[in-house]
């Protein structure tokens, strides 16, 4: 499994280039997504580790916050054990003019509550055989539904698990489930292969991306979900700064002598 023929590392300078592009087509998609009205779902699943997380920052960092929303839902509640299953996933589906972006969704189930037995059998084949049907009535209700997996290789997995455990701006990111996950990776094998052939349907189709050499899983990815949303560039206005106003001017900066400021130790 590799990212690309040879295997050579993406140089940061041309990684950097090359998604400052793509952002730049971000922004014109969320134009179109405004202008016409369209709901889009993009669904994240993969492996711990896979680079889920910075993949969907490398989407958002340039875009709108009102027109792309992130979610990550923690672990439910007692509450929400109680209810159907989607219903905490589907009060956060997009309005008009909105792309919701799942950092893990109702896969959950057939991922790692499955595996580490957080729901009975029933549940998980429950889950399999109405997954495609409900998939299908958002998608025929007008929602645009793209899935994504992002497969990591079993070695790169371990260093970036090593990795996280040495460095103490990542270890936030070793969840409690990410080291359990290490002594189960062919339960998990298993468990994506029987989801994938549930629910990789012609309506809801999985997208599957290496994901290996990051930058390179970045721009492959953001690559194909700009193909994959059909958009035209929306013109917009020129845009001209007003000159600042001088009625009733005062000297602002004086009047701030006294407050409290921060120390300025840069």
């Amino acid at each position: 499994m590799k990212n690309s023929e040879n295997g050579e590392s993406l140089k940061r300078k041309k990684y950097e280039n090359e998604l400052r592009k793509l952002q730049a087509e971000l922004c014109a998609l969320q134009d179109w997504v405004k202008l016409k009205g369209l709901r889009v779902i993009i669904i994240f699943e993969g492996r711990d580790g896979a680079g889920k997380g910075g993949t969907i920052r490398a989407i958002t960092e340039r875009v709108s916050p009102r027109v792309f929303r992130v979610i990550a839902l923690p672990a439910p509640s007692d509450r929400e054990k109680t209810m159907m299953y989607l219903q905490r996933y589907m009060q956060h589906f997009p309005a008009a003019g909105e792309i919701v972006i799942f950092d893990r969704s109702w896969y959950n189930r057939a991922g790692v509550e499955h595996v580490m037995g957080f729901c009975s059998k029933d549940q998980y084949h429950r889950f399999l055989e109405l997954c495609p049907m409900f998939e299908k009535y958002l998608v025929d209700g007008g929602t645009t539904l793209i899935k994504f997996w992002l497969e990591v290789s079993d070695k790169e997995q371990k260093r970036r698990f090593e990795a996280r455990i040495v460095d103490p701006v990542r270890q936030w990111k070793l969840s409690p489930m990410d080291l359990p996950s290490r002594t189960k990776w062919f339960d998990y094998s298993r468990a994506r292969d029987r989801m994938l052939d549930a629910t990789d349907t012609k309506h809801a189709p999985w997208h599957v991306v290496i994901s290996d050499d990051k930058k390179r899983a970045r721009l492959n990815c953001i690559t194909h979900l700009l193909k994959l949303l059909p958009y035209k560039k929306v013109p917009r206005p020129e845009i001209n700064l007003p000159k600042r106003s001088m009625k009733g001017s005062y000297d602002d900066s004086a009047t701030l002598k006294g407050r409290k400021f921060i120390p300025e130790k840069y």
